[in-house]
């Protein structure tokens, strides 16, 4: 590799996840010719006819530009091979007992390996436990490959991430400089600003970063639990300590606190600390029990036996498709124990036994908000009680909370 010219520029494996592909469409956008390699067939038929599998803002307009130009999709591991640097969008996944599955990555390296060239950069780029870089490094010297290697985290906002990628600081870590530079210089065709780190202070800041973000939302969620168990309206209580107020523009409003990263990046720091990370157990109970929350508060003024029960939203956020790790799952799963019927309805997701906002407003006798997209907030409700954690209606629709 060091002495032929690569084919591409970038391949990314896992290319056409929402980490993967809103990176590989920015690369290629700035002229770099970068492969996606993704194993899912319905993913390559969709981004091949240049349709986003998901919601990415200012994603697909890119997407059908650099088609077949500079961005070029496939399914076959040899595209490993023809590239000069190699992002890997895979991270530390956790098993039943919450612990990093160091095993699985490992199986990955084995199963990548033989496509991987002397002189190959390889960049990690998900979020992984502490250590894992080091360890990687430790696997290729046992492999007798000579590729170099670093760790630059992705920070975006799923949704955001065309315009976030050109916009925020890019944190580069590696084990020496010549790869730093390498690392460095492939980001700067996409952002400005480098922050270099060494690889365990990277790995630590993305976490940091994730679990800063849980914990402050955990602790909105259990001031919401706090005043709503003495018949409060924590959007009221809320509004008024921000209003105006600098010191707590940061306070965020309640909400369901979940998606594929904040809870598991947050087990992974406990288990990184040895499980003395007091601080994210607490907060991992104030999030994840949440749900049952608001059923049990209901049910202190009012009994779901006999009724219909609807939650509106099923994505793990608003104006999002994906539903990965959504606690609205969770609520429904915690109603059909305790309602007469539970109804589901999202605008951005389809799925069997979803049913329309109006015909879930119509059928039900209270409706839960379970995603707070904003084409909910000019619904007509038709006077039903409505469980509104997020205050996306405030008390002038007649919230009951």
């Amino acid at each position: 590799m060091e002495n032929e010219k690569a084919k591409y520029d970038v391949c990314i494996i896992g290319g056409l996840g929402h980490v993967g592909l809103p990176l590989g469409i920015s690369f290629a956008a700035a002229g770099k010719r970068v492969a996606l390699y993704d194993i899912n067939k319905k993913a390559v038929e969709t981004v091949s006819r240049g349709e986003m599998p998901f919601i990415e803002h200012g994603a697909e307009a890119l997407l059908k530009k650099t088609l077949d130009e500079t961005l070029f999709i496939s399914s076959e591991a040899s595209v490993i091979s023809q590239s000069r640097y190699v992002i890997v969008v895979i991270g530390t996944p956790v098993d039943e007992h919450l612990n990093p599955k160091f095993t699985i990555f490992r199986k990955f390296l084995d199963e990548i390996s033989g496509c991987l060239r002397d002189g190959q950069h390889i960049v990690l780029r998900s979020t992984i436990f502490p250590g894992t870089t080091g360890m990687i490094r430790e696997y290729f010297e046992a492999k007798g490959l000579k590729v170099s290697l670093s760790f630059c985290p992705e920070r975006i906002a799923q949704g955001k991430a065309i315009e976030e990628l050109k916009a925020l600081p890019q944190i580069v870590s590696a084990f020496d400089e010549a790869s730093m530079d390498e690392a460095s210089g492939l980001f700067s065709a996409i952002t400005d600003e480098i922050i270099p780190l060494s690889p365990l202070e990277a790995e630590l800041a993305k976490l940091f970063t994730n679990v800063w973000r849980y914990i402050q939302f955990a602790i909105s969620n259990q001031f919401y639990q706090i005043a709503a168990s003495n018949g409060l309206d924590f959007g009221r209580i809320h509004d008024a300590i921000t209003r105006n107020y600098p010191r707590a523009a940061a306070f965020p409003r309640a909400g369901f606190t979940a998606g594929p990263c904040l809870f598991k990046d947050t087990m992974q720091l406990a288990a990184f600390s040895n499980n003395n990370f007091f601080l994210g157990h607490a907060a991992m109970l104030i999030n994840e029990g949440l749900p049952n929350f608001i059923v049990q508060n209901f049910k202190q003024t009012s009994s779901l036996r006999d009724k219909t029960a609807g939650v509106l939203g099923m994505a793990y956020k608003a104006e999002s498709d994906d539903k990965r790790e959504s606690l609205s799952y969770k609520l429904r799963k915690i109603l059909e124990m305790e309602a007469r019927e539970v109804l589901c309805s999202d605008v951005y997701i389809r799925e069997e036994g979803f049913v329309t906002s109006g015909e879930l407003i119509d059928a039900s006798d209270v409706i839960f908000i379970g995603a707070p997209h904003k084409e909910y907030a000019s619904l007509d409700l038709k006077g039903k009680t409505v469980v509104d954690i997020w205050d996306l209606f405030g008390k002038t629709r007649g919230t009951a909370s």
